[in-house]
């Protein structure tokens, strides 16, 4: 499937959710998460803040930045930047999203999960983002795990076209959903 017409298609069904709908769908794929072996074992993770349309990563960040070693990407020109979470340090930044401020780039090496944003996934792990490869560049540096989440209805049941700079995630989760995809090695 075209990754406008996905877009687009998914745009639309996000339109019909309801406040308690999405809270309770981010419940759901956050409590997924928590029980995947990536996530107990790992101690940094890059996680993002969530835009409206989103899954809200609000309340998993308070419940566990405690407890494990969370980061969030920052906008830098047409690449991102790794920087710890601090919740008394951020500010709007790039396209209306909460970024952390201050200098202490992180690694992507160091980095153990990632867990990734997307418009939509198939069941080989391919992805639908935004648009502007932001999170293409950065996946294709790192051998940390990838993890997509998103509602069920972001999870596309006849595939994506990809494209050679396309990068897919290891693991899926949706709200009734955990698919581990298994990679081919070239």
């Amino acid at each position: 499937m075209k990754k406008e017409d996905i877009r687009r298609d998914i745009k639309a069904r996000k339109c019909l959710l309801n406040n308690s709908e999405a809270a309770e769908a981010a419940d759901k794929v956050f409590a997924r998460l928590e029980q995947t072996a990536a996530f107990m074992l790992a101690d940094k993770i890059l996680l993002y803040h969530s835009l409206p349309d989103e899954l809200s990563t609000r309340l998993f960040l308070d419940k566990w930045h405690t407890r494990k070693h969370f980061f969030l990407p920052r906008v830098n020109g047409v690449n991102l930047e790794i920087l710890p979470y601090d919740r008394s340090r951020l500010h709007i930044g790039a396209f209306d999203i909460e970024e952390p401020t201050g200098s202490e780039l992180t690694d992507i090496n160091e980095i153990e999960l990632i867990v990734v944003p997307a418009i939509a996934y198939d069941r080989q792990g391919n992805r639908v983002g935004r648009g502007k490869g932001y999170y293409d560049r950065l996946l294709a540096e790192t051998h940390a795990v990838k993890i997509g989440i998103g509602y069920d209805f972001q999870l596309i049941d006849g595939g994506i076209d990809t494209e050679p700079h396309d990068v897919k995630v290891d693991i899926v989760i949706t709200e009734s959903h955990h698919i581990t995809v298994k990679h081919s090695h070239k």
